[in-house]
């Protein structure tokens, strides 16, 4: 399979949010990360909206985010 990604990816394993307007939270899991987006693990894809905020708080990391990609416990993001 060729990889079409534009960065390396970084197999991880850390607990993120999900923040959605500074209203609402959903806990999730980064599974891989690169400098331009990442693989969150979520309970379910239902209620993320396409764009939001991610805080990685082990890294003190805030990205704003857009989903580019949705499986059943998945969602892949682009950093904006």
């Amino acid at each position: 399979m060729e990889e079409r990604r534009k960065d390396i990816r970084r197999r991880t394993l850390k607990a993120a949010k999900i923040m959605i307007d500074g209203k609402s939270v959903i806990d999730c899991t980064v599974r891989n990360l690169t400098d331009t987006g990442a693989s969150l693990e979520v309970g379910t894809p239902v209620g993320i909206p396409d764009t939001f905020e991610l805080s990685i708080p082990l890294d003190n990391l805030k990205r704003k985010c857009r989903v580019t990609w949705r499986q059943e416990r998945k969602i892949g993001v682009q950093f904006v």
